[in-house]
């Protein structure tokens, strides 16, 4: 069996764009991905001008989001028919008092084709409470299995394998494609496996190590973001 057309996925979190924009954008320029999943994209004020001068910087175009995540494409390439949902965070009983443990989350995927075939691509960034994550994945893959095609779901799911949202991909048949690509945060030092690459039945893929690349440096990775990368290689096999 030999691999066949293949497509290049970043999934980044970029920590609001607000650490060393030039670093940033020489890794991504370097991972050349035909798709970049970004989460923590820049918001508030002037939201959509932030993102898309972000994605200038990177050499990509900005096509969809939902709350903080967003989708960025190369010249060449589109994504079609955007899904956006929004992610509902449950509020939280703490002595007395509710709070909410962060914004209200997000999803966003699309549509894309490889080699003829389409699949989802879908980006989610999860929230700090370990029952609010495990409510927010059952919105996120009820927003996968929307597309009724194989997907690739990345994102920052701010739990390390071993926890109820890694048991429940898993369950789910998801492959993890992260298994041995290594700790993901914080770059300066990475200690935990806390970003995610999960990929659905009907696909291969791997993570390219980010050693491999040329052009990405230990010092560009460390003052860029708080988080490492993960490029992913989505191939569809041939006889």
């Amino acid at each position: 069996m030999s691999a066949g057309p293949s497509l290049r996925v970043l999934s980044y979190n970029v920590h609001r764009w607000g650490d060393d924009r030039d670093a940033l954008a020489r890794v991504v320029r370097s991972c050349a991905p035909d798709y970049a999943l970004i989460q923590e994209a820049p918001t508030w004020w002037g939201t959509r001008r932030k993102r898309e001068a972000m994605a200038a910087t990177f050499g990509l175009r900005y096509v969809a989001a939902s709350a903080r995540n967003a989708i960025l494409v190369a010249d060449g390439t589109d994504l079609v028919e955007p899904l956006h949902w929004r992610v509902w965070r449950p509020f939280v009983r703490r002595r007395l008092r509710l709070i909410a443990t962060q914004l209200p989350g997000g999803a966003v995927g699309g549509r894309v084709v490889l080699g003829g075939v389409e699949l989802a691509l879908v980006v989610c960034h999860l929230g700090l409470h370990i029952r609010g994550r495990q409510h927010e994945l059952d919105q996120v893959l009820k927003g996968c299995k929307s597309f009724n095609l194989p997907y690739l779901l990345v994102g920052d799911l701010n739990e390390e394998p071993g926890g109820p949202v890694w048991d429940r991909l898993a369950a789910e048949g998801l492959t993890d494609l992260g298994v041995d690509a290594g700790p993901t945060f914080h770059s300066d030092n990475p200690v935990k496996r806390i970003d995610g690459a999960h990929l659905s039945p009907g696909l291969t893929g791997r993570v390219i190590p980010l050693d491999s690349i040329e052009g990405i440096t230990r010092a560009d990775l460390a003052a860029g973001s708080d988080h490492l990368p993960m490029l992913v290689e989505l191939t569809l096999p041939t006889d």
